[in-house]
């Protein structure tokens, strides 16, 4: 079995694929700076180092320390919206934080590192979305993801260190951060509903999104390092069946047993249509999708009644207030 690192691990997709992980015999180490995770995430049988990724000093230290031999990078704070307001946040943590990562990768030739980056890369492409498109991101999360990408490709080739890429898209589940209120729709009608409040939805809620639950896409990223034929490879990851986000907002609400109270805000600066094809990640994990949204969305939710509603964090780094969303204009 092997020692891996998986970052961004007490958040949302770096939970589940750690457990699913160490479940399997690997050893694996977690680290998160717990800005938007939480420890009761945290597999018990994974050990945990509270580190930033964006800090190189330390970064190096854990891997002189532990020699991991495979890396599941996960840490980001995927918020494409907010992004356009925080470039510097955006990209010390999404592209500088990763860089260091990938430094390490080389220095200590480890033997694949995977990536978990955006369907936010491919912009406004028409869908749905296929890996041979020409990204053009719309928002500085995608493009930043999308220089990981390239930055991964040029180090396969200056150093040799392979790489596996997934565009996981609108990804839903158990140990989403609910009280983050600029991103994870699901979550943020979920805590709204707790609280008695409407849901907030930005524009006419026609646009649309293929919602992936958390169990269909961690078992192929998981499985990935044991299929060297993946390697060096993008692939789109997620769900098939298209939603709006008025109808998302109704399953929400039936699964809390009430009805749909939304208020509109005016629309954001965003792709209105998202969904992809999956044909090329299906060459390698046959399983389509086995959850759709409504049984999805009541497992979630059965989750967050648990835990109860949080409350949502002011994001206190807003570095451009221009244009800012109204619903935001306190922050």
């Amino acid at each position: 079995m092997a020692n891996i690192l998986v970052t961004g691990g007490a958040g949302f997709l770096g939970a589940h694929l750690a457990r699913n992980l160490v479940s399997v015999g690997h050893r694996v180490t977690a680290i998160d700076d717990l800005s938007g995770g939480f420890m009761d995430n945290v597999d018990s049988r994974c050990k945990f180092i509270k580190a930033d990724v964006s800090d190189h000093k330390k970064i190096t230290m854990i891997f002189q320390k532990h020699k991991f031999e495979y890396i599941f990078h996960l840490a980001a704070y995927a918020a494409e919206g907010l992004s356009h307001f925080i470039k510097r946040f955006n990209y010390i943590n999404n592209l500088i934080g990763s860089v260091n990562l990938i430094n390490e990768a080389v220095k200590n030739n480890v033997k694949c590192f995977v990536f978990t980056s955006s369907a936010a890369v491919y912009g406004n492409n028409p869908a749905p979305m296929c890996e041979n498109m020409v990204p053009c991101p719309e928002d500085s999360y995608g493009i930043a993801k999308h220089a990981v990408e390239a930055e991964l490709e040029i180090s396969r080739r200056m150093f040799g260190l392979p790489y596996i890429i997934f565009r996981p898209h609108n990804v839903y589940g158990e140990y989403q951060n609910i009280g983050d209120k600029y991103r994870n729709v699901i979550g943020i009608f979920m805590n709204q509903l707790m609280q008695d409040k409407p849901m907030t939805v930005f524009g006419d809620g026609n646009q649309t999104r293929a919602f992936s639950y958390i169990s269909d896409v961690i078992p192929a990223i998981a499985g990935s390092i044991t299929m060297p034929e993946m390697y060096n490879q993008i692939f789109n990851i997620g769900g098939d069946k298209v939603y709006t986000i008025n109808q998302l907002a109704d399953a929400a609400a039936k699964a809390f047993n009430t009805r749909a109270v939304i208020k509109n805000f005016p629309a954001r600066n965003e792709v209105r249509h998202v969904f992809c094809d999956h044909s090329k990640i299906r060459k390698f994990f046959p399983v389509e999708q086995t959850v759709l949204l409504e049984e999805g969305i009541r497992k979630m939710a059965d989750w967050a009644k648990k835990v109860g509603a949080r409350r949502s964090k002011v994001f206190k780094c807003i570095e451009i207030k221009k244009n800012l969303p109204t619903s935001w204009k306190n922050t």
